[in-house]
């Protein structure tokens, strides 16, 4: 069993993390050895086998973990309070400019993209990000109902399994073509149909 870090051993594992997921993203796991990481992060192969003693595969599978950790951080506070219509367009507002301002070393992309494809244990990593993911949304729809009052009845989990789908798809389509429209018009017209079919009639 490994023994615990103490709290320089976990910064200093956390700055190699760090290091090496912004490695990946700008070179791709195909092209990245363990040297370009030492070198990125000013550390020695002795301390690098310390705290990843499997190698390379370690150290990928903890910049998944990190990179999901990412996924979800950038969105807070907000994804994790979206108790009116205004909380889920304060909410897509930041999901768009993060992206926006990200481009191609957005935690996503190389989670989806690059380390998930690769990495032993990743694809673990993967679908637990998009369960949790998927169940805040379902948490803030059921919010966002509650608030409103009875609406029509509506699938919470496959609305946001749905809305999931389509940030998705729209971050896919900005990382290929440096366009966020499309994340924006799926984001939009996701809550559109939300707030039109939870809305009780008459109060618009």
């Amino acid at each position: 069993m490994r023994k615990e870090l103490t709290a320089k051993g976990r910064a200093t594992r956390r700055r190699i993390v760090e290091g090496a997921a912004e490695v990946l993203r700008e070179r791709g796991v195909g092209t990245v050895t363990l040297d370009d990481v030492m070198a990125r992060t000013g550390t020695s192969k002795s301390q690098l086998f310390h705290y990843f003693p499997a190698g390379k595969d370690e150290l990928l599978l903890a910049v998944a973990e990190f990179e999901a950790e990412q996924v979800l951080e950038d969105q807070q506070p907000y994804l994790g309070r979206l108790e009116s219509w205004a909380d889920w367009e304060r909410w897509r507002d930041v999901v768009v400019e993060r992206y926006e301002e990200q481009g191609d070393t957005c935690p996503l992309g190389s989670l989806f993209l690059q380390v998930g494809r690769s990495t032993p244990g990743a694809r673990a990593i993967v679908v637990g990000l998009l369960r949790q993911w998927q169940e805040s949304l379902a948490v803030g729809i059921r919010a966002v109902r509650a608030n409103t009052g009875p609406g029509a009845d509506a699938d919470i989990d496959a609305r946001a399994a749905a809305l999931l789908a389509a940030i998705q798809g729209g971050v896919s389509i900005l990382l290929s073509t440096g366009d966020s429209a499309h994340l924006r018009a799926a984001l939009d017209q996701g809550i559109a149909d939300l707030r039109r079919d939870l809305t009780p009639t008459g109060r618009g």
